[in-house]
């Protein structure tokens, strides 16, 4: 399924075929004497999930290790931008103080972003973070020298930290010359988390025919795909002043900047609900992901998200067809969980308002592994998807 990776011009054939090795060289460190003692023993059947966790006997610990991606080369194009452009656009953009709160935001959204790639991965599997370190590597020391863009990225992490109900931990900030580009960085961390004593993880074991999947909405392109977006951008002749139709004006590298969703608060609301089978964050391999359980379902999709205009943006400059972007990109579903009892469950979802749509989008049946969007007549085959 060739076609399908290539949505977002990044080789997941590559990619996925390491992980895979990663994973099987991992299981040989399963049974370390000293984890039976400490009572910390990997917990094996998180193996292969978003989040790894380790079996402490009267709760799980977890843990979890994600990085931005190329979306920071967005907002380093946009602050060149705005610093080269700032005597052209002052009726645009306010003038030097309203450039500078351009910057500022920009930074704030996509540490947040990483940080959200770090704790929706984390929520997947039922655990809430606790702790969260940021590594962040410039190619030189100067990069941090722009007092707005270092600013904006720790009151972005410092924010995202508050809001997904953990503390911001550690950190290493590394000068890695001739290894990272000296006109940007690049941003990841990790994330340690735990399942209160008395709960379940969250695994594809228990998924069954007949349960319902929820989507819960995105608010745009969120960290994934931003190679394929960038290379489009190169090809515009107004480049990331691009305006895209339908978002009110705005341009295209504005619009990629918007911040990703953190649906922590969400799930840590609806933990208590029995019925929750499985967590899913849709990022890379867009919503092929709702097939990661590895037994053979069907996962029928009847009711679509809202339509976020970045997408078709996309689609239509980068000359994709639907079936590359549903098999890349979020397409306005950030997350997703499976369900039993879809009716008691959204009612409880309902209790409280939400920074985002929740809705019950499909059902899970018996059949071969594929996901089918009925209301597109698309099919995404499970041969697409081989991250296991």
């Amino acid at each position: 399924m060739a076609g399908l990776h290539e949505g977002t011009g990044v080789d997941y054939v590559a990619l996925d075929a390491f992980k895979r090795r990663g994973q099987a060289a991992a299981a040989h460190t399963e049974d370390i004497p000293e984890l039976v003692r400490l009572r910390a023993v990997p917990f094996k059947p998180s193996r292969g999930e978003s989040a790894f966790l380790i079996d402490c006997g009267d709760h799980y610990a977890a843990q979890v290790q994600e990085g931005l991606g190329t979306k920071m080369l967005v907002a380093d194009a946009m602050i060149r931008i705005a610093d080269s452009l700032a005597c052209f656009l002052r009726g645009v953009w306010g003038g030097h103080l309203g450039i500078q709160s351009y910057k500022m935001r920009w930074c704030r959204n996509i540490s947040r972003d990483a940080v959200a790639m770090i704790v929706n991965d984390m929520i997947t599997v039922g655990a809430l973070p606790t702790s969260i370190a940021m590594h962040l590597a410039v190619g030189d020391a100067s990069w941090l020298a722009d007092e707005m863009r270092a600013y904006g990225l720790l009151d972005g992490w410092r924010l995202a930290c508050r809001e997904s109900g953990c503390a911001y931990g550690p950190g290493e900030t590394s000068e890695l010359k001739g290894i990272i580009n000296p006109d940007t960085a690049e941003l990841s961390g990790s994330a340690i988390g735990v399942i209160r004593s008395g709960c379940r993880p969250l695994l594809p074991e228990t998924i069954r025919p007949g349960d319902g999947i929820i989507f819960c909405e995105s608010s745009g392109i969120h960290a994934n795909g931003l190679t394929k977006a960038r290379e489009i951008a190169a090809a515009l002749p107004g480049g990331y002043l691009t305006e895209v139709p339908g978002s009110g004006g705005r341009c295209y590298g504005d619009v990629l900047l918007d911040p990703t969703h953190i649906y922590v608060p969400f799930v840590r609301e609806i933990l208590s609900y029995n019925g929750i089978r499985y967590g899913i964050n849709v990022t890379g391999h867009g919503w092929r992901k709702l097939m990661r359980a590895p037994q053979s379902f069907t996962y029928v999709i009847d009711t679509l998200p809202t339509e976020r205009p970045i997408f078709p943006f996309i689609q239509e400059h980068g000359g994709l067809s639907l079936e590359q972007m549903y098999g890349a990109y979020n397409m306005g579903a950030g997350f997703a969980l499976i369900v039993s009892g879809v009716e008691t469950f959204m009612e409880l979802a309902k209790r409280k308002q939400w920074p985002y749509r929740i809705f019950k989008a499909g059902h899970v049946e018996a059949g071969p592994r594929q996901v089918v969007i009925k209301p597109l007549g698309i099919t995404l085959p499970g041969d697409s998807l081989n991250i296991r």
